[in-house]
């Protein structure tokens, strides 16, 4: 009992000591403190949290980063896979699966070179007890075929209740005439359903093994709500970004429906509703880029359980989403800005009930609490 306890401790310290000194940022719970946990970082794009105050943070150039500690020299993880890097494409997500502290499993999502271009490809290896190496790392699905440019992989990884793992891959910027994202034999523009295996988890008749969900353009943030319900958020063209709550075997749309227009002005497909095809639960015109995204526990800041947390990348700022108040296109929204929320590219849950994101803009990781 009392190892467990000061593991709990050593733990809760860790995620809590500051990086460097905290600035506050103005919210509708008043002002929160927000604090650097990591700097330095380039390009990076997701955070995934290991026991006893440790955590993991990918860099698009391929590079995974062990952090011990807030504040910490990291450490780079070997034996990370070999990734594309082409234009959004490269080393994406990270996810920690429940039974980490078991299996010592981590998983990653990353562009993957191909014959006709680069896909989406997702595997996992095994974290060495010194935190400095991914062992027998395997590459568990790639989607079948790529695609040409460097845009639109996806690419977010979320575990479900029952330990399945969904995996959501971009439509690779074909635009509007291109539609991949409504062919299931295809893995463009889909929501993908595996095992721990890797094997499909899904499975429907017509589909590509695997595909769980069609007609998505390029989802940049997944997470469960409270009630273990899966949702994402999906960049549109020139406006329609959306929140979607997807199930299995339903079409989400694109690039047949949508809110927004081409980057032209002229107009996409038929309009916004055809039947058949669903309404995302809230939708953003003009876009703002959503990526990240968080359903919070309300541990630390009560006033927001169950509210919808995410970044956006074209707008420098950290958005909440407040589900039991209606709005026109959905669901009333709080936007968050300092110095510190330069393009936010993930959003997550600390085990302490902080909020962390990471700034693109500023190559760092930051930690919004209440003040202490």
């Amino acid at each position: 009992m009392q190892k467990t306890l000061a593991t709990t401790l050593v733990s809760l310290l860790a995620l809590t000591a500051p990086a460097s000194f905290a600035q506050v940022i103005q919210t509708s719970v008043g002002p929160l403190s927000v604090t650097p946990v990591a700097e330095g970082l380039d390009e990076p794009w997701a955070i995934g949290f290991l026991p006893e105050g440790a955590f993991l943070v990918t860099e698009i150039d391929g590079r995974l980063k062990h952090f011990p500690a807030p504040g910490v020299e990291p450490v780079l993880v070997e034996g990370v896979p070999e990734v594309a890097v082409s234009g959004q494409g490269g080393l994406l997500d990270v996810m920690i699966p429940a039974d980490f502290p078991e299996t010592r499993e981590v998983w990653l999502s990353y562009a993957v070179a191909q014959t006709s271009g680069e896909g989406t490809a997702v595997g996992k290896g095994r974290l060495s007890d010194d935190g400095t190496r991914l062992e027998g790392f395997t590459q568990l699905f790639a989607i079948p075929e790529g695609s040409s440019g460097g845009r639109h992989f996806g690419s977010r990884l979320v575990e479900a209740a029952d330990g399945t793992v969904f995996l959501t891959v971009g439509d690779r910027g074909t635009g509007p005439e291109g539609m991949e994202a409504q062919d299931p034999m295809r893995g463009e523009g889909k929501v993908i359903h595996l095992t721990r295996d890797g094997a499909p988890a899904t499975t429907l008749d017509g589909a590509l093994p695997g595909v769980y969900s069609w007609g998505h353009r390029n989802a940049q943030g997944a997470t469960l709500d409270l009630d273990g319900r899966f949702l994402l958020v999906e960049h549109g063209a020139r406006g329609g970004d959306e929140l979607n709550a997807p199930e299995p075997g339903k079409n989400y749309g694109w690039p047949v429906i949508t809110y927004g227009v081409n980057y032209n002005s002229a107009p996409i497909g038929e309009g916004t509703a055809r039947e058949g095809m669903e309404q995302p639960l809230h939708y953003w015109d003009p876009s703002i880029a959503p990526s990240g995204l968080l359903v919070y526990s309300g541990a630390l800041i009560p006033d927001w359980r169950g509210d919808i947390l995410f970044g956006s990348l074209n707008s420098d700022f950290l958005g909440r989403l407040d589900p039991d108040v209606a709005a026109e296109n959905g669901f009333a929204e709080e936007r968050i800005s300092g110095p510190e929320t330069a393009r936010v590219r993930d959003v997550t849950e600390a085990p302490d009930g902080s909020i962390w994101f990471l700034s693109v803009g500023n190559g760092a990781a930051y930690r919004l609490a209440p003040a202490e």
